[in-house]
């Protein structure tokens, strides 16, 4: 089985193409950073605008780098949820005209769904070795972090332990780089910084890193950021910026590594899963590996490419949907709902 997935949700215009197993045959992603970075942030119409005048283009590259034509393919799975309406909208015109005009059965993906499997996604020769049923997923990204426990590849098999209260942890990178005036995306720019930077240097503490709760909550810790900055200004060096980037991260990919080992525990299972584009930060990485270890659990991160928005993990999705005989109509729609319970409730105070 070949599937043509197509990825629109935000700010990235993605095509692939992917068989039944996960291998990637194809993945184009067509960036929007640098038309959004002068406002620092996506902006929802000009993300719409963009991925209509692509959309087109990054396909027929798909195909074209996949050596296949759409008569060759076997369904086409497209990112229906959640997301920009505008942005999803793009896609999933495009995907039902394709899969109209070439006779081909359409499937909707949840774009959570889409980060929660990546790990499946094959990107080379070699097979990596891959989680088993049930696992913890701790999925991390600009718009979305939660812990899920996964019982199946399928959305009613996808559970909610705990998720922020409020920012999500991408968000926060996000809005602390733009305090520093580092630029956006902030994520992999902190990332880089906080290498060389002395995290003791700035005292900062990450709120909810203590007690049972899965739940997370990061606009505290972008607000002490917010706060540091109106008294004392931006840091005028490179090493107190590093600095801050350093004490940042740190106590961001701490309680992200406690709350999903913790989860992993709980629930009695020995594999811990991440997904998002924040997995592909590399002291989370390390932090989840190490902790992870130390408690027996096995852990898998996804390819970088299969971290940031991607139609790979779309396509996969999709085949996966497929393959248990689930066709979704013309009737399909874009939705900034995901299909995912959510049990975590919005803002502060006592549950």
């Amino acid at each position: 089985m070949l599937v043509l997935g197509i990825e629109s949700s935000c700010d990235e215009t993605g095509a692939a193409v992917v068989d039944a197993q996960g291998a990637v045959l194809s993945d184009i992603v067509q960036s929007q950073v640098a038309l959004h970075a002068r406002y620092g942030g996506v902006v929802p119409e000009l993300a719409s605008r963009d991925h209509l005048r692509n959309v087109g283009p990054v396909v027929r590259e798909a195909l074209r780098q996949a050596g296949v034509s759409i008569t060759d393919i076997d369904g086409v799975a497209v990112t229906n949820r959640p997301g920009l309406v505008g942005a999803l909208l793009v896609g999933v015109q495009a995907a039902k005209g394709i899969a109209w005009a070439a006779g081909k059965p359409l499937v909707g993906v949840d774009h959570l769904v889409g980060h929660v499997l990546a790990v499946f996604v094959r990107r080379g020769p070699e097979a990596d070795p891959l989680p088993e049923f049930p696992f913890v997923c701790l999925l991390a990204s600009g718009g979305h972090t939660a812990i899920y426990r996964v019982d199946a590849p399928r959305p009613s098999a996808i559970v909610e332990l705990g998720a922020t209260r409020d920012d999500a942890a991408g968000e926060a990178f996000d809005k602390v780089a733009k305090l520093l005036g580092l630029g956006y995306p902030g994520g992999p720019i902190i990332d880089r910084l906080a290498v060389s930077g002395d995290a003791s240097r700035v005292a900062l503490s990450a709120p909810m890193a203590h007690g049972d709760s899965l739940e997370m909550s990061f606009s505290g810790i972008k607000t002490q950021v917010a706060q540091r900055v109106g008294r004392d200004g931006v840091p005028a060096t490179e090493s107190a910026v590093a600095a801050v980037c350093a004490s940042f991260q740190s106590a961001v990919t701490t309680l992200l590594a406690s709350k999903v080992v913790k989860a992993a525990l709980r629930e009695r299972v020995r594999d811990v899963v991440l997904g998002g584009g924040v997995a592909a930060n590399r002291e989370l990485r390390r932090r989840v590996a190490a902790h992870g270890a130390v408690h027996g659990l096995r852990t898998f991160f996804p390819p970088l490419a299969s971290c940031t928005d991607n139609a790979a993990m779309i396509a996969y999705a999709g085949a996966v949907r497929l393959g248990q005989g689930e066709v979704d109509g013309w009737d399909l729609v874009a939705t900034s709902e995901t299909v995912l319970d959510r049990k975590t409730r919005k803002g502060r105070g006592r549950r």
